[in-house]
């Protein structure tokens, strides 16, 4: 079983969308790299924080 992990010490990244930070998720663990939102609702808006 692999070693559990406090949530501070999980990857982060910048969400495209809104610009806030969020955690990797174990949903997330085969492709984490292709990730750029962090939930549904910005992944579906559509305009970017570099295109405001």
């Amino acid at each position: 079983m692999a070693k559990m992990r406090k949530k501070s010490e999980l990857p982060t990244k910048i969400c495209q969308r809104c610009g806030l930070p969020f955690s990797w998720r174990r949903k997330w663990a085969r492709d984490w790299e292709a990730v750029k939102y962090c939930s549904e609702r910005c992944r579906k808006a559509g305009v970017s924080v570099a295109e405001r």
